[in-house]
């Protein structure tokens, strides 16, 4: 029987989800904002005291290593390093729209809408999203297809989707649906699901099952925008030219 404590700091909310064997998960799951550095410790330990289990006792601790908020991406990254080097563990690094996908799938929502593909995106501010498409392998297992992508709302790519969800719905409305894309109606949209460490849960026990658990030393962030702002040269560059750089 397998043991996973998830964790997922890369959106506004602090979530930490723990499975032990074939009990049900529990969860702790809270919009915090900025207050995730002072509740995930404290989480960790009230929920291994609830399932009385030590951290020793686990066979891997499972962390979403994003796209996402940047400082939140790094505050799990950093807690669960911690921890799994004081325990020996090994951990199972999880990407935020696959554990999205796992908590999609799972809704009566998308369940009743029968789709056999969808497409999930989310808001990655600076006018952009981070997408991606995925296609059912069976009733409960999504699989991506491709890589994650970072554009502009009105370069995601919609051609043949069945279903879209995420953040993005809300945030850039319809920017998604521009040009010759096809139109998903209400019954195929999902704009409030968020991420949570039981998506996170959910994909590590498929990754563990597999045997995708690596060494904290390998553990990173995956960071589908590597640059995020400009060098004085390279905004001077831009002003001679007459173009802003904001």
């Amino acid at each position: 029987m397998t043991s996973i404590l998830a964790i997922d700091t890369s959106s506004a909310w602090c979530s930490v989800a723990l499975s032990v064997g074939d009990k049900a998960a529990i969860l702790k799951h809270e919009a915090v904002s900025s207050g995730a550095s002072q509740l995930l410790l404290p989480w960790i330990e009230t929920l291994l005291a609830q399932a009385d289990i030590p951290l020793s006792k686990l066979d891997a601790i499972a962390i979403g290593v994003g796209p996402g908020a940047f400082t939140g991406v790094r505050l799990g990254i950093a807690v669960v390093q911690g921890l799994a080097i004081g325990a020996q563990l090994p951990v199972i690094p999880v990407a935020s729209l696959d554990a999205l996908a796992m908590q999609l799938v799972q809704t009566s929502h998308f369940k009743s809408s029968k789709a056999n593909n969808f497409v999930l995106a989310i808001d990655a501010r600076m006018d952009e999203i981070y997408w991606a498409r995925f296609e059912m392998m069976d009733k409960s297992s999504p699989k991506r297809v491709g890589q994650i992508h970072l554009s502009k709302p009105e370069e995601i790519n919609l051609n043949d989707v069945h279903f879209l969800a995420g953040s993005a719905i809300k945030e850039y409305g319809e920017r998604l649906f521009l040009g010759d894309r096809v139109s998903l109606n209400p019954s195929s949209l999902d704009k409030d699901i968020g991420i949570s460490a039981l998506g996170i849960l959910e994909a590590a026990k498929v990754d563990f099952s597999k045997g995708k658990q690596i060494a904290v030393a390998h553990l990173e962030p995956l960071y589908i925008r590597n640059k995020v702002a400009m060098t004085t040269e390279e905004r001077r560059a831009i002003s001679d030219h007459g173009i802003s750089s904001l």
